[in-house]
């Protein structure tokens, strides 16, 4: 199943590059790259490594419930080796990885208490990019005529918005019966796979407990504010990069895009997501009626320069904690 998983990601990618790149000369990619201000991309792949920092630092106060106060380098580290091994080895290994490293460092961290942390750290994610997103489609400059699976702009940004509320109402439910999403995730589980009914239930009770965070305000506001700086941090860095290759948006564009690169690179891909992010953020700037070329110049330079960096620091942290490929494996498939 795992090499089959892996067989249609990349599969998948391929075809997505396919489509991306056809009817657009590599030549004239390449002419467009070469034409663009490297001062402003460089700028911009710096801009775009700083949101791991950002990353790293709103992971603090999401684990300050089940773990204390931890230092912040360690959970540096231990998110760039996450990104890295996500740039490097299959089937998103990278969410194991980052967890493992830290109880590596921090060995009163808990693995499961680790993993639980990141579906807090992932709940926050989706709700800022998609909210951003959204009030990037109310913006006056955005396209008017512009629809998005058969649905107008403000079909998709009201059933954005309560779609939002809904799950921050849905997460606040948990927080205040535990026992009901318990009850259930057990019976549910008992019905499907009974055998690991204990496991499965004990990583829902320590979900739950990660969402410790929403009853604590200083903290819900903590990781809230972290969350929004590193995505609109994120969204410079894109923006920059429209401006090194000549794209004219408004800023709100870069809002917008990161909204459609989350749900782009959801899918199954190849490690680093190539193919699915090309494919999405010319599928987000055709929207702007942008010509293929610049989106797909800018997508492939913009995605290559942000590879770089921060897989390379996660390799050096990866080496340095004595991490092994094995540990990678096993944590994946345990």
């Amino acid at each position: 199943m795992t090499q089959f998983r892996t067989a249609v990601g990349f599969a998948l990618s391929a075809a997505l590059l396919w489509w991306t790149l056809r009817g657009v000369p590599l030549e004239q990619v390449v002419g467009v790259l070469r034409q663009s201000n490297g001062l402003l991309f460089v700028i911009s792949t710096v801009v775009a490594t700083a949101i791991f920092p950002l990353r790293a630092r709103k992971w603090r106060p999401i684990l300050e419930p089940i773990a204390g106060t931890i230092a912040f380098a360690p959970l540096w580290r231990s998110t760039a080796v996450g990104m890295m091994v996500t740039n490097v080895f299959p089937l998103r290994a990278g969410e194991f990885a980052r967890a493992f490293a830290l109880t590596r460092e921090v060995p009163r961290v808990a693995l499961t208490s680790a993993l639980g942390s990141l579906a807090i750290d992932r709940l926050f994610d989706a709700l800022v990019v998609f909210a951003m997103m959204f009030a990037a489609m109310l913006d006056p400059r955005f396209p008017a005529d512009a629809t998005l699976a058969g649905r107008s702009v403000a079909q998709l940004a009201t059933g954005g918005v309560l779609l939002m509320g809904g799950v921050f109402v849905a997460c606040y439910l948990v927080v205040l019966h535990p026992e009901w999403v318990v009850h259930l995730a057990g019976a549910v589980v008992q019905r499907i796979i009974p055998r690991h009914r204990d496991v499965l239930v004990g990583l829902v009770e320590l979900a739950i407990g990660s969402l410790a965070v929403l009853r604590d305000t200083r903290r819900f506001f903590a990781v809230l504010g972290w969350t929004v700086l590193h995505w609109c941090t994120n969204a410079v860095a894109l923006w920059l990069g429209f401006v090194a290759v000549g794209i004219d948006v408004p800023v709100s564009a870069a809002f917008f895009l990161q909204g459609v690169l989350a749900v782009g690179v959801a899918v199954p891909s190849s490690p680093g997501f190539f193919g699915v992010f090309e494919a999405a953020a010319t599928i987000g700037l055709g929207v702007y009626g942008l010509p293929r070329d610049l989106a797909v110049s800018w997508a492939l330079g913009s995605h290559l320069l942000s590879f770089i960096p921060i897989t390379v620091l996660g390799a050096i942290y990866f080496a340095r904690l004595g991490v092994r490929v094995d540990d990678v494996r096993g944590t994946t498939s345990s």
